[in-house]
């Protein structure tokens, strides 16, 4: 069997109308590289909701700005890709503000796409034709149509009372907050959203998983995932903060289903829009086309008050339960879930019973002795 593996690296760019020069992208499978001229009266770039976060600021030099975006790590500066399920190709795109002098903005879509396509060579036996066979003189085609739906757009914002908020203005520990993933309209014409799971990350090495299968691992800080139509999924939080930064990033894996995802049953009854830890194969998610890893960032002040100690109680338990649950890569080795009341139901498997059946055991020896 002899097999290809190659690269097919496209760059497409849409820009707003706006009196600078129009911005370049340069793709590879590794960075996706987009350089912004500063001329006419443009004066600052920033990626979108990222205007004051210090490590995803371009390199400015003799009138350019130049974004390097890490498609390794696409996370950290909040770049969204989308994988086809079929095909295997990644698409990943970030939208970059350019603000002019009197005030106005004008919004550049970067976009990188990267195929992977695998071709395997094979033999195989023939049997041979049989002696009397005739091959017709004229064979009928029946006709053969194939359409192929767009890929889908995927947004996500943090709302305060209705308005966007995000790693551009700064919220108080506690401040009602609600998150938002949805399709854009042409996307949800065709699509539905479910989510799998979303951490929660200092943007270093802290990191708590808040969603496990769709439901909410503490609804105090962040509750289930609910929708009415599968386009638009709205998730209720409060404002929450790591110790030692400003910056809280959420980073979640979504479904993308043909028409619309199915949800699951979490225990306080809500239904939560994302999948079963057992239903990870193609069978349990049987029209599921695309799978969507997107990021959004707030910015949290150093609040304090009983408010902001009950919110870090809250996250300190956070961390407890997802140590208990070796939970550090979002696949943890049993199953949690929480009850009305956020007390953690820890479903153990049959090597934790024995575990705990030992620990107890021995304790008992030590209390009678």
């Amino acid at each position: 069997m002899a097999a290809i593996n190659f690269f097919l690296v496209l760059c497409l760019v849409h820009t707003a109308f706006g009196k600078g020069s129009e911005a370049q992208v340069d793709c590879t499978p590794e960075v996706m590289k987009v350089t912004v001229p500063m001329d006419g009266d443009r004066q600052i770039s920033y990626l979108d909701q990222m205007k004051n976060y210090q490590p995803c600021k371009p390199v400015v030099s003799e009138g350019v700005a130049t974004f390097m975006l890490d498609l390794q790590d696409h996370h950290r500066c909040g770049v969204t890709r989308i994988v086809n399920q079929i095909t295997g190709k990644r698409t990943f795109y970030h939208k970059i503000v350019i603000e002019n002098s009197n005030g106005g903005r004008e919004t550049v879509t970067a976009r990188c796409v990267v195929t992977n396509k695998l071709r395997a060579l094979t033999r195989r036996a023939v049997e041979p034709f049989p002696l009397d066979f005739n091959e017709p003189d004229a064979i009928n085609i029946t006709r053969y149509q194939e359409g192929m739906a767009p890929d889908p757009v995927i947004g996500a914002v943090v709302k305060e009372n209705g308005k966007q908020v995000s790693g551009e203005i700064s919220v108080s520990p506690g401040t009602p907050l609600s998150m938002e993933i949805f399709l854009n309209e042409e996307s949800a014409k065709v699509y539905g959203l479910l989510v799998s799971y979303m951490h929660v990350t200092d943007t270093g090495k802290q990191q708590e998983t808040i969603i496990l299968n769709g439901c909410s691992v503490d609804p105090y800080l962040f509750d289930n995932f609910l929708t009415t139509d599968g386009d638009l999924l709205a998730a209720k939080f409060r404002a929450f903060k790591f110790p030692d930064t400003t910056y809280v990033q959420f980073k979640g894996t979504v479904s993308v289903c043909l028409d619309k995802c199915q949800g699951v049953q979490c225990t306080n009854g809500a239904t939560g829009y994302g999948r079963r830890r057992r239903s990870v194969s193609s069978e349990g998610l049987p029209n599921k086309l695309y799978e969507v890893s997107l990021t959004t960032f707030i910015r949290v002040d150093a609040g304090g008050g009983q408010e902001a100690e009950d919110i870090l109680a809250h996250l300190k338990n956070l961390k407890i339960g997802n140590q208990m649950l070796g939970d550090a890569d979002g696949t943890p080795a049993s199953i949690s879930e929480w009850s009305e009341e956020s007390k953690l139901v820890l479903q153990a498997s049959s090597a934790n019973i024995c575990r705990l059946s030992s620990v107890l055991l021995i304790c008992l020896l030590i209390l009678f002795k």
